[in-house]
């Protein structure tokens, strides 16, 4: 199936940088959120970053300027049911993520696929409660969109050969690179990763290390370009908390229960970057370790 029409639901970190890298692919988007604010704050993220690819000599202004005009942005999800594909983008959690394909199926062309970006839950379990589970697939993009290669493409129990083919084909039209991993708890990326960053935040907890000492050890010591504390709040407290509450329930080992300093910073509202404080606090003009 030829794919033209792009629906992303969710103008988020993660849904306007898929909206950037389809639109210069030459792909027709149309994205969805719940407030306006969070549209026109996309857009203008969109334009500062394909200015900045401009800048840089990755893509010339009149490949920005064409992007920029196939973006479309809507507050009434049902209109995402004319797309050819549709990328949930929305919240990691399974009940918001279920909640939105269930309203959105009315309103589906027939052959429309439909994926999620998430990156840890049951694709099988949300492709079960939509009318095509066979032409239902993991989508998972890494942040951020635009910088990062690889695409995690994940098959449900019911997905068939041509809605995987077709996104293959989409992820080469992208430029990017697919990674074909099974429908386990977090997928390949997740599985490796949320449980170098858990263990590095028990290495904090138990007093092994300081946050500096910690994140320059993995820098310069495994030639990390991110220390894994800082990686953390990049990527989000409460999306690392959640990753690894699904791993720790869905696969029942000990190995992956998430670290108690770890909940602590989430509970307090502690989340990172987006909320000026994880492991550092971002609240001046030098991050500065929290512990």
């Amino acid at each position: 199936m030829e794919i033209q029409n792009v629906g992303i639901i969710g103008a988020g970190q993660m849904g306007n940088g898929i909206a950037h890298v389809f639109a210069l692919a030459g792909f027709d988007v149309l994205l969805t959120d719940i407030n306006q604010d969070s549209l026109d704050a996309a857009q203008t993220r969109i334009h500062k970053n394909m200015a900045r690819q401009v800048k840089g000599e990755k893509i010339d202004q009149a490949a920005m300027d064409a992007a920029l005009a196939r973006i479309s942005t809507t507050l009434v999800l049902a209109d995402l049911g004319k797309t050819d594909l549709v990328i949930e983008a929305a919240t990691e959690r399974e009940t918001i993520k279920a909640a939105i394909f269930e309203d959105l199926l009315p309103h589906l062309l027939p052959h429309t696929i439909l994926t999620s970006n998430t990156s840890s839950i049951s694709i099988t379990r949300l492709a079960s409660r939509t009318d095509r589970p066979e032409k239902f697939m993991g989508f998972h993009f890494m942040n951020p969109v635009p910088i990062m290669q690889l695409v995690e493409l994940i098959r449900g129990i019911a997905t068939d050969e041509p809605t995987y083919k077709a996104l293959v084909n989409v992820v080469e039209k992208l430029g990017k690179t697919a990674a074909s991993a099974e429908d386990f708890p977090a997928f390949i990326v997740n599985r490796i990763l949320m449980p170098m960053i858990n263990e590095a935040v028990y290495t904090l907890y138990e007093g092994v290390g300081s946050v500096k000492s910690i994140d320059e050890s993995l820098k310069l010591g495994a030639n990390h370009p991110m220390g894994p504390l800082e990686l953390a709040d990049f990527i989000g407290l409460d999306t690392c908390l959640a990753i690894m509450n699904v791993l720790h329930e869905g696969l029942g080992d000990t190995k992956y229960r998430p670290c108690p300093l770890l909940t602590k910073y989430v509970e307090a509202g502690w989340l990172g970057r987006k909320s000026k404080r994880g492991f550092y606090d971002y609240r001046g003009e030098i991050p500065v370790p929290t512990r």
